[in-house]
């Protein structure tokens, strides 16, 4: 029945506009956005021509009351680290944090404040991803504010060295500070 369900919600949603989708938008969209988007990147795919370091610190109050802020967290070297000599990285680790960011942009632009119920919840799957990912690597500790940073690079043409010299970042972008609730939701 649950793949009933979902074979009909997202043939709505890929389906021309029509009188069940527009009804049922609201349903439809918050069963597919984030995990079963559709487009046509499989067949034209549009490779990224920079990379990210999406990197993540967290705050907590300590015993003493002051705020106890921890060094930057590289999730995308996480992601990284799971591709990296596995003959066979899952689909999620190659791309769960690169297109959330990506969704992220999409819907905030140069702002970080959200323009829509979609936007929100992007916001929220991008901060819980973050969240998930820095309590898989933490000592146990309490997580009540996170922040991430992005740091886009561009890609190197073929054939070319840069020497020694990393290459200068094309954009070096600081997101506030996010109150984390338990669990990360």
């Amino acid at each position: 029945m649950t793949a009933l369900v979902h074979v009909v919600l997202v043939f709505l949603h890929v389906a021309p506009a029509n009188p069940v989708s527009k009804r049922y938008s609201a349903q439809i969209n918050g069963w597919v956005y984030p995990l079963f988007e559709q487009n046509w990147r499989l067949f034209a795919p549009d490779p990224d021509s920079f990379n990210r370091k999406i990197l993540a610190r967290t705050a907590h109050t300590d015993s003493k009351g002051s705020m106890q802020v921890t060094p930057w967290f590289d999730l995308a070297a996480v992601d990284h680290s799971a591709v990296d000599h596995n003959v066979f990285p899952s689909h999620t680790s190659q791309n769960l944090l690169r297109r959330a960011w990506t969704s992220y942009v999409e819907t905030h632009g140069a702002s970080d404040t959200p323009r829509s119920e979609r936007a929100v919840m992007l916001q929220t799957y991008l901060r819980n991803i973050a969240v998930d990912r820095v309590t898989d690597h933490d000592d146990g500790r309490v997580v009540e504010f996170i922040q991430l940073r992005v740091v886009t690079l561009p890609v190197a043409a073929p054939g070319t060295t840069a020497g020694n010299r990393p290459p200068a970042p094309t954009e070096d972008r600081l997101l506030p500070w996010w109150k984390v609730t338990s669990h990360g939701k």
